[in-house]
């Protein structure tokens, strides 16, 4: 009979480790409730100022939960990962700090800033009086221990996952991960009440949460990358009121985003009296970017596109 699992928030790791002993072993089928950290160890609590984002020591940043080992899991098998349940705690935060984020040689945004955010209400959280962002929780990181020896640093993505930053990985998707390290070694962490695409300023809303996921495993499939499975629709909590988009185009796809997100800033200072910091932590909560092509050249074209049924009135 399929199991139910618990692992704590002290369960964690800061690297992706073929050679890790797992804190936990299940069987496929077995579903497994982690209880995970918010990313910074602590650094950054209900009481911080800013100033707390000059201080952080990044070697502590992007604790996450596991590894977890599934029985049977070698290399060329896919681990199937539903997403059961993504439940935030009571509090969260957003910031910006110089020198990361999409933005970081603008000088708008060389000096600190950060956000508190009040998730007790379950589904919303204010921005400020007029501006309410619904919650679409997601794990940032899901992902397996690579197959070479050594530790990994959990910061970017790779074909066995890892800091993924998917908005769409909310309860009810499926992600498909390809097995590289026997066991597989599963790990999860840097939750979001929710995040827009491209998380821009360097953060979504960051908490704690409780994320349920159940896991399975098909054999020998031998998965080139990542995949996942929706089962509703793309953004179900922001297509209330339209959309407000901005563009960027030009040959170089990095810059084009930059400027569809600056146009986008713009945009937030002058219809919604937004300071620069503010209008870029939106941008990374509530705003979707999307290559719209990439076929003309010499240019290729970006669009940030803002839901406009987070505003009070419809925009």
């Amino acid at each position: 009979m399929p199991q139910t699992h618990h692992l704590d928030k002290n369960a964690i790791v800061y690297r992706w480790d073929r050679d890790a002993p797992p804190a936990l072993t299940v069987d496929p089928g077995d579903t497994v409730v982690f209880e995970t950290p918010e990313i910074t160890r602590g650094q950054i609590g209900p009481d911080s100022t800013a100033d707390a984002l000059l201080n952080l020591d990044f070697d502590l940043i992007h604790q996450i939960s596991g590894p977890v080992a599934i029985r049977s899991a070698e290399p060329g098998d896919t681990l199937i990962v539903d997403i059961v349940e993504v439940k935030p705690k009571g509090w969260g935060y957003s910031f910006v700090t110089p020198g990361f984020n999409l933005l970081k040689d603008d000088p708008a945004f060389q000096t600190p800033f950060l956000m508190h955010w009040d998730l007790t209400g379950g589904r919303t959280a204010e921005f400020k009086p007029g501006i309410v962002v619904p919650f679409e929780p997601f794990c940032g990181v899901m992902g397996l221990a690579p197959g070479e020896p050594g530790a990994h640093s959990t910061v970017p993505p790779r074909r066995v996952g890892g800091n993924l930053d998917i908005r769409q990985l909310v309860a009810g998707t499926t992600l498909y991960l390809p097995v590289e390290a026997p066991g597989g070694l599963f790990s999860c962490g840097d939750c979001h009440a929710t995040q827009g695409d491209g998380e821009v300023c360097g953060t979504g809303i960051e908490m704690e949460a409780t994320v349920t996921l159940r896991f399975d495993l098909r054999k020998g499939e031998n998965l080139p990358e990542l995949r996942y499975q929706m089962r509703g629709a793309m953004t179900a909590s922001w297509n209330t009121a339209g959309w407000y988009c901005t563009t960027g185009h030009g040959p170089d796809l990095w810059i084009d985003t930059q400027n569809a997100v600056r146009y986008m800033i713009d945009w937030l200072k002058q219809e919604h009296g937004l300071n620069d910091h503010e209008a870029l932590i939106l941008c990374s909560v509530a705003m979707d970017l999307k290559i719209s092509e990439t076929v003309d050249a010499p240019n290729w074209l970006v669009s940030a596109c803002m839901p406009l049924g987070i505003f009070e009135g419809g925009g």
